[in-house]
């Protein structure tokens, strides 16, 4: 796990805004908030699974993360993404075998002819997963299989507090492995449930 940036200074926010977008392409219907623009400045707390929930970044032995092959590509790739976008800043995050929780910052010390620019929080995570898919299937050429399930849960971190408390959810999250939703052996997992972030207003979107 890395811990990146511990002082970040997070604008108020209001509104209920976490978001489960895992539901059948058929049946989806936005819920995240309305008008909000999510390029602008702001932390965004992310859960990214794999595809068909598969245990593909490594193994938790004695709550360390023991990242596979593909898990180190993956955390090279979370790296890169504030390497590649000058507005992005990496807080906390957290590798699990199967998914990856992250807190993304996008900052607003741009150039105002470069705001415009600015990508959104979902064009920041459509090019970590592609690139990061990319680079896996490169290294065990299989061309074209995926590696990510198809979107991903968000939520606006409105205040310091909030902040605090997802940190600290983020930095637990490896010893609670065994009581995980999306652990492998957990009914919830074999059912198809999913975990929720750790936000008072998150068991109102969980499936």
């Amino acid at each position: 796990m890395a811990i990146l940036r511990r002082n970040a200074t997070i604008k108020e926010q209001s509104g209920s805004d976490f978001v489960n977008r895992t539901a059948p392409r058929h049946r989806r219907r936005s819920i995240r908030l309305q008008n909000y623009d999510y390029a602008q400045a702001g932390a965004y707390f992310v859960t990214l699974c794999v595809h068909d929930r598969a245990c593909r970044f490594g193994n938790l032995v004695n709550g360390e993360m023991q990242r596979s092959e593909t898990g180190k590509i993956v955390a090279a790739t979370w790296d890169w993404l504030a390497l590649q976008y000058s507005p992005v800043e990496l807080d906390a995050w957290v590798m699990m075998p199967n998914h990856v929780h992250g807190i993304i910052v996008i900052g607003d010390h741009l150039k105002s002819e470069c705001i415009a620019k600015r990508k959104p929080l979902s064009g920041l995570v459509g090019a970590f997963k592609t690139v990061s898919t990319k680079r896996i299937n490169e290294l065990r050429q299989t061309p074209g299989e995926k590696l990510w399930q198809r979107n991903y849960w968000e939520h606006v971190i409105r205040n310091e507090a909030e902040l605090t408390h997802i940190r600290e959810y983020i930095q637990n999250n490896p010893i609670q492995w065994e009581l995980d939703s999306l652990h492998p052996c957990n009914d919830n997992h074999r059912r198809g449930g999913s975990r929720t972030a750790p936000t008072p207003d998150s068991e109102r979107y969980s499936v």
